[in-house]
């Protein structure tokens, strides 16, 4: 693997769960970052643990300044990892003719604008630069591998699904200025938004058959911190427009309903 001494690359939302635990290994693969979080404490607590070679400050994703001024942070920006994102269950998303305009509005700004918004602020200033540049988005596996029973968040799946569609778009328009974008889209991971889940036993025993792999498992947050690096390292200098799912298992197994 390459080293990344030198890159500088942007978290959105890179500073618990997923996001975090990227922000650990492109440090110690010599990467300098510059991570988010809606939450001043949890940006304190993941500069405490990232070290001198991070920064950060607390914003809000779905706003277009957050990337603008994380970008603005770097004299040159190498790669955009955009992790933010999360359930809009508490404010109405869920089964279609259950969910509300509030919930509707709430998951796309949080889960689809704020990649769009990231994403724009990123393409331009790779443009600035003329010099190329790497974009990895976050999905899931429930923007094209839905589980009804379970996972009936449907604002949710629409705006993952859109961040693929969104990203293989601008996959296409971008390269020939050799700016790649490329796509992860984790299964159940363990992370601060899935605790209802993880909670849940019947959940749980379903995600046993459904991600079948290590023993029937929830993911945790470093088993998709190597896709992470290889997809923002220039090992990947020849891959554009593809999603990764790191889904132990989960598209293709049924998965058993107790």
């Amino acid at each position: 693997m390459h080293s990344l001494s030198g890159h500088n690359i942007v978290i959105m939302g890179g500073t618990t769960g997923l996001g975090l635990s990227a922000a650990k290994k492109l440090v110690a693969a010599g990467a300098q970052v510059v991570v988010t979080s809606r939450s001043q404490a949890n940006v304190d607590a993941a500069l405490a643990e990232l070290g001198p070679n991070a920064r950060g400050f607390a914003a809000d994703a779905a706003t277009p300044e957050a990337a603008e001024r994380a970008i603005g942070m770097v004299d040159h920006l190498h790669a955009l990892y955009h992790v933010a994102g999360g359930s809009g269950r508490s404010k109405g998303d869920g089964p279609l003719h259950e969910l509300t305009d509030e919930g509707l509005r709430y998951t796309l700004d949080l889960n689809l604008n704020s990649v769009i918004y990231s994403n724009r602020a990123a393409v331009r200033q790779f443009l600035k630069q003329g010099s190329g540049g790497v974009i990895l988005n976050m999905a899931s596996v429930l923007g094209y591998s839905p589980s009804a029973q379970f996972f009936a968040s449907h604002a949710y799946a629409a705006a993952k699904a859109g961040i693929i569609g969104f990203s293989k778009s601008i996959a296409a328009y971008y390269a020939p200025q050799n700016i790649r974008v490329n796509v992860i889209a984790p299964a159940l991971v363990e992370t601060p938004m899935s605790q209802r889940a993880v909670s849940n036993d019947a959940i749980m025993n379903f995600v046993k058959t459904k991600q079948p792999l290590d023993g029937g498992r929830v993911g945790q947050p470093e088993d998709c911190d190597a896709a992470a690096l290889l997809l923002l390292s220039p090992d990947s200098q020849f891959i554009t427009g593809q999603v990764l799912a790191v889904d132990g298992g989960w598209t293709v197994s049924e998965g058993q309903m107790g």
